[in-house]
């Protein structure tokens, strides 16, 4: 009898110690969403409860498969769910999802007033009279439920109707939500006026308890919300155990010499919390794209970027602020991912350039980590697509060639964390109406299309004005509307992407010119030990010398049949008015671009250069543009005068821009450079006073 009762009370004991074991369920609330938001850790373990993230947006609904027409079709404005009447209302329904789940992530722009000058609803768990009603912008960025950065539009220096209008707010609900907008002046057949959205939501797996959001939520929790605001504001990750973080040097030596390497090992099982680095060298911005870090954790090499690209500044020093990267004025960069590791990490920079590479500062903060079943490793991949073509803009917003290129493929279980891109641009036109499409999971038809990438990143209109924001940021622009570089980062908190096998990121190449552009990505992540990445380092690449100027893509150099691009040229001075790349399909030009020039004025002179690999004889001929407002010029070639006067005016019906072949004669050029210089004499009766000229293409031949 004694032995029996000795039995059952060891029985009750394990069972009891069991069920101390074992976490009960999360409840999923408001308040716990917003505490998320400021646990630094957040992404570095797999979710629990688990769930999925997708996308609502108004993409083009055209786009159904990769082998039909409409893949590329970029008419994304205005597409809804459905369009229903409710209470008398006409509302458009942008979303409706059931639960448990919750919106994370709510992003808008609006082609105009009569857009923009709709009431949104959000209506949860089937009722009928909506929890969240207001006018759109008040609701997204106008502060109607919270303050900055939770609701914000960027950038500030836009013009506010042309911004990106961005709601992190979370919104939980148990059964479902429907999210509609009323605008009268929408008109569904022409989706007219433009409407863009993209909506990023969580679904809970089946049986997660999930208390759905009220308004009352906004006061219970009004400091929990106060708290996190001053956070996300000033980057103040406020890391656990403070006591704990020891800073570590990267090397010992502050010099890394051409094709070297520094390290540093770190044992036992911690995080890295934070990396600080500051490097100089003659060639500066080659130095941030040929100085790569990487970083093995566990015997597992998961980081490989050059460290420009890694802390979102690209190869050229631009200051920006969010939650997970910083980067000051005076070249500073940190960053603030968090790497767990279970037995050491190796953290390497190593120069692939022909410098040596001063590193004023090189280090990284370390501290203790709870390593569970749910932790994963960091990481991060770079590539570039450098020299890529884009096809251009056809006249076709349905059908045309266009192609989609890869961010990151990867394998495993795991969470996406975000992304930068460095692009350079030569062309005086916007190089992002492509969307992002994210495959979840071995998805057919992705779980996200967008409607842009400016879209995707959180701004709008292709606007290059600066921003910096705690999850997206625009440190420069300027390569947006002209020959230039731009950086874009986004960063993921809530509306992290998990995945069970797999994730492959696709961003489709959309350029409105046919012209060479580099194309930069550095994608984030978290990977249970074992994942794996597909992209492989390309250290090749990062030894390209990065690109300052257009000519970097092309040369001033005519082609093999003798054909020099106008666009080429190397414009070394322009005496008045102002020159740029003019890309247009429509006019006939050679490479669908030509050099032009606009109101130079009379006596107004531009000069540029071009190369030759040979000093000779040769006959010249040029392709010239023709229209209303342009004037007429004369030229010289290495100074010797071409003896005719070429007469811009053209106004013939039908036909408003045209080129004409003029013959120059025979010319001698030098090897190395040549110049050509142009300068207006005057314009025609009936010109519009522009005086503008255009160059399509020189021809130089030996055999003529």
């Amino acid at each position: 009898m004694k032995a029996q009762t000795f039995r059952i009370v060891i029985i009750c004991l394990l069972a009891l110690l069991l069920f101390q074991c074992t976490r009960a369920p999360q409840t999923v609330t408001f308040g716990t969403l917003i505490s998320d938001m400021s646990n630094p850790r957040l992404l570095s373990e797999y979710p629990d409860p688990a769930f999925i993230c997708k996308q609502f947006s108004s993409y083009d609904r055209r786009t159904i498969a990769p082998d039909q027409d409409g893949w590329f079709a970029n008419g994304d404005a205005s597409w809804f769910v459905r369009e229903e009447t409710n209470g008398g209302r006409r509302e458009f329904v942008m979303m409706d999802a059931a639960g448990p789940g919750a919106v994370v992530r709510f992003w808008m722009t609006f082609g105009n007033e009569k857009a923009y000058t709709g009431t949104l609803r959000i209506y949860l768990d089937g009722n009928s009279t909506p929890e969240i009603e207001g006018p759109v912008l008040k609701i997204i960025s106008g502060g109607q439920l919270v303050g900055e950065p939770l609701s914000s539009s960027v950038s500030p220096l836009t013009i506010y109707a042309q911004r990106g209008h961005n709601l992190y707010l979370p919104i939980p609900y148990s059964k479902q939500i429907k999210i509609t907008y009323e605008c009268p002046a929408l008109n569904p057949e022409k989706h007219s006026p433009s409407v863009y959205y993209n909506i990023n939501y969580r679904t809970y797996s089946a049986g997660s308890a999930v208390t759905t959001f009220s308004l009352a939520d906004l006061k219970t929790n009004a400091t929990q919300i106060s708290e996190l605001q001053a956070k996300l504001l000033k980057a103040d990750h406020q890391f656990a155990d403070k006591s704990d973080m020891k800073q570590q040097k990267i090397g010992v030596d502050n010099v890394i010499g051409a094709g070297k390497n520094i390290r540093l090992e770190i044992k036992g099982r911690q995080a890295i919390y934070s990396i600080s680095m500051k490097i100089k060298a003659e060639n500066l911005p080659q130095a941030l794209r040929s100085t790569v870090l990487s970083i093995t954790f566990d015997g597992e090499k998961t980081v490989w970027s050059p460290i420009g690209d890694f802390f979102g500044t690209g190869y050229q020093i631009k200051p920006s602020l969010t939650w997970y990267s910083q980067v000051d004025s005076s070249g500073l960069m940190k960053a603030f991912w968090v790497m767990p590791f279970q037995k050491s990490a190796v953290v390497e920079l190593i120069n692939y350039g022909d410098q040596p590479v001063i590193t004023e500062i090189a280090e990284v903060a370390t501290g203790n980590y709870k390593w569970s079943d749910n932790s994963m490793h960091f990481g991060a991949i770079w590539h570039e697509y450098n020299g890529i073509e884009s096809k251009g803009y056809s006249g076709d917003w349905v059908n045309g060639m266009h192609e989609d290129i890869n961010f990151v493929k990867l394998v495993g279980q795991g969470q996406y964390a975000g992304d930068a891109i460095t692009i350079f641009n030569t062309a005086d036109a916007w190089w992002g109406e492509g969307d992002e499409k994210v495959y979840v999971d071995g998805e057919k038809l992705p779980s996200h299309i967008g409607t842009g990438t400016e879209d995707y990143i959180g701004y709008a209109w292709c606007r290059p004005e600066i921003f910096s924001h705690f999850l997206i940021a625009q440190p420069d622009g300027s390569g947006n509307f002209h020959t230039g570089m731009t950086i874009n980062m986004r960063r993921r908190m809530l509306d992290a992407v998990p995945f069970t096998q797999k994730l492959n990121f696709d961003m489709e190449l959309w350029h409105w010119a046919k012209t060479k552009i580099n194309y930069g990505i550095v994608s984030y992540w978290y990977l249970k030990p074992g994942g794996k990445c597909l992209v492989e380092p390309d250290p090749a690449i990062v030894k390209i010398p990065v690109s300052l100027k257009r000519e970097n893509l092309y040369p001033p150099v005519a082609d093999l049949a003798g054909y020099l691009q106008g666009e080429h040229l190397r414009i070394i001075s322009v005496s008045a008015g102002n020159w740029e790349v003019q890309n247009s399909s429509d006019w006939g030009w050679s490479n669908n671009a030509q050099l032009w020039w606009m109101d130079g004025g009379i006596n107004g002179s531009l000069k540029a250069e071009f190369e030759m690999a040979k000093e000779g004889e040769y006959s010249i001929s040029l392709n010239f543009t023709k229209a209303v407002d342009y004037g007429d010029f004369k030229m010289m070639i290495n100074d010797q005068p071409v003896n005719m006067t070429f007469k811009g005016f053209n106004d013939k019906k039908g036909k408003p821009v045209i080129t004409e072949f003029a013959k120059l004669g025979k010319f001698h050029l030098k090897q190395g450079i040549n110049t050509i210089q142009l300068e207006i004499v005057g314009k025609q009766p009936k010109a519009i006073e522009r005086y503008m000229v255009g160059i399509d293409y020189i021809k130089i031949r030996t055999d003529e």
